[in-house]
C-alpha cells in the first residue's frame, strides 16, 4: 500500500522535518531550511549520508575541509567522518539530507 506523509506532520521545528522510514522502507530524511549562519553542527553516522542543495549556497566542512556548495548539486560524506553544514549567504537554504537507514544514527561531536 502506498504511504503519503505530510512534511508539516514530520515537522520538528520551524527549519528541520523528519522522515524515518522505520519498518516501512529503510531510508530517514531530514528536509531542511536555513537563514544565514545557520545549519547543523559537526556530527557523524555510521553510515554514507547524501545531501541534496535545493537552493542557497552551503559551506560544508568534512572532515576538517571546507567546501562550498551551490543549488543543484548532491554531496556524498562517507561513513565515520565528521560533517556539518552552514548557510553562509543571505538568501535561504534548503538541503534535503538522505540516510540510508530505517532510524537516524548520529553522534554530534
Amino acid at each position: 500500500m502506498t504511504s503519503v506523509t505530510p512534511i508539516e506532520d514530520l515537522r520538528l521545528s520551524h527549519r528541520a522535518a523528519l522522515f524515518q522510514g522505520k519498518d516501512e522502507i529503510p531510508v530517514s530524511m531530514f528536509i531542511t531550511q536555513y537563514a544565514r549562519g545557520e545549519g547543523p553542527d559537526q556530527h557523524l553516522h555510521p553510515y554514507a549520508e547524501a545531501f541534496v542543495v535545493q537552493a542557497g549556497v552551503a559551506r560544508f566542512t568534512v572532515d576538517g575541509e571546507d567546501v562550498e556548495v551551490a543549488a543543484g548539486n548532491v554531496v556524498v560524506v562517507p561513513p565515520q567522518t565528521a560533517h556539518g553544514f552552514k548557510n553562509p549567504g543571505d538568501d535561504q537554504l534548503r538541503v534535503v539530507s538522505v540516510h540510508p537507514s530505517p532510524t537516524v544514527q548520529q553522534t554530534d561531536l
